[in-house]
């Protein structure tokens, strides 16, 4: 059955059915059919038993009778004669005895006595009537059997078509054609489930469209390094006696920008996969930030940078240090890229009720309210164009929104196009 098309399960389960249904049909018209009779009679028999006794001292009691023989064809006799016999020849045609249902029952008159009354239900042969009903159920399983096909046919194809044709378009899903279409109709089921498919296939697109620009960026990032580092080896080796400190700085400047690159791809396949572990611990928040502005301010003072803490009394917060001043030191980062000729950055911490928010204000250029959703994904560019980073490798916003979800934190920006950006997150406070 696997093997088969849906078209034709749908054809065999609607002929089963029919099979079915005409099985049964058969075996209560032709097997059953004189023993339901036959209930049936004795089911009346025993409802006239009851309306003889209710009426047994009834004037009407003659007439009941009467009635019964000429509706039911049920005749009493009694033992003795209080009432006249309902039908005093009881043989059918030819004298030949009819088949009888008789049951016997005692009555108390009005007057003590008992009387005994037997009641006779003529049982009608039920021959010819098979005969006939044997004719029209020949009829009628012809007329079934043949409606059933054309049914089957119609309904399989009805239920099939949209399927097969949701089926082609995923193919050309499966090989790469994001503009496959999936236009299901026919019922609510297939118009749903072509939606989602829709909607998996736009997705898809721009996972795809992601995927080449990492890898062009990534190439981009290492190819330029690497070429510097390259380049200046080989003067080296041609000119061994003017090396110089520039030239020893930049390398080993491009050889870090390398490492740094390799160490953010490897917290991120970790961070993807569940692999990267969490060291949680109770910890001095505000001295931990003060102490990575501190490093991140010395590292840029001779760039112009100018890095700010505003905060009131120390919190501590439960998380694992290392991953949140990584974290920090992302956003710190992608502060300075995108910050402005002032190179003023703010760090600030608010100590709300049951916990912190620590915000990091930049006066860049903003995001567009369109671009907020993806600022997250790794190496998005609100201006589309990859550019080498001032510092940094272009996953850190990536590799921030990872750490913050294995925290259960909440994260977030807020910006005004053209005035700057405020990114923040929440941690519970401990005590």
């Amino acid at each position: 059955m696997d093997k088969l098309k849906l078209k034709w399960k749908v054809f065999i389960f609607l002929l089963t059915f029919c099979g079915f249904l005409l099985f049964i049909l058969w075996l209560f018209q032709m097997v059953f059919l004189n023993d339901m009779y036959k209930m049936i009679r004795r089911h009346e028999l025993h409802k006239a038993m009851a309306l003889v006794e209710e009426n047994i001292n009834s004037p009407d009691l003659d007439e009941i009778l009467i009635r019964l023989n000429a509706e039911k064809s049920i005749m009493v006799v009694a033992t003795r004669e209080f009432v006249k016999p309902t039908n005093p020849t009881p043989d059918g045609p030819r004298g030949i005895r009819p088949e009888t249902i008789t049951e016997t029952k005692e009555f108390t008159l009005s007057n003590g006595e008992q009387i005994s009354l037997t009641f006779h239900a003529m049982i009608t042969p039920v021959n010819a009537t098979v005969s006939t009903l044997q004719m029209q159920l020949y009829i009628i399983t012809a007329i079934m059997i043949l409606a059933s096909v054309a049914i089957a046919l119609v309904l399989s194809d009805v239920i099939a078509k949209p399927l097969v044709h949701l089926n082609e378009s995923a193919k050309k899903l499966s090989k790469g054609n994001y503009n496959a279409d999936f236009n299901g109709r026919g019922y609510l089921e297939v118009k749903e489930l072509s939606d989602s498919l829709n909607a998996a296939a736009i997705e898809l697109s721009k996972v795809d469209e992601l995927r080449r620009e990492l890898i062009a960026n990534i190439s981009h990032d290492l190819r330029t390094p690497l070429a510097l580092i390259y380049s200046y080896a080989e003067m080296m080796q041609d000119f061994p006696d003017e090396i110089t400190t520039t030239q020893l700085q930049t390398i080993m400047s491009e050889t870090k920008r390398l490492t740094s690159l390799v160490n953010d791809l490897l917290d991120v396949s970790k961070l993807e996969t569940g692999t990267m572990e969490l060291h949680i611990r109770e910890y001095n928040l505000t001295e931990s930030v003060e102490q990575t502005v501190e490093r991140f301010s010395e590292l840029l003072r001779n760039d112009g940078y100018t890095i700010e803490f505003e905060h009131s009394e120390d919190v501590y917060v439960l998380a694992d240090e290392a991953k949140i001043t990584q974290a920090l030191y992302n956003l710190l980062t992608n502060a300075v890229n995108y910050s402005r000729e002032d190179k003023y950055i703010i760090v600030k911490q608010l100590n709300l009720q049951n916990n912190v928010r620590i915000e990091v204000h930049d006066h860049g250029d903003g995001i567009a309210p369109e671009d907020i959703p993806y600022i997250w994904d790794r190496y998005y560019k609100v201006d589309k164009k990859h550019k080498r980073a001032i510092t940094g490798t272009g996953l850190g916003l990536s590799i921030v929104k990872k750490i913050f979800e294995l925290h259960g934190a909440e994260y977030g920006v807020e910006s005004e196009f053209g005035k700057g950006s405020v990114f923040w997150f929440r941690l519970e406070l401990r005590g």
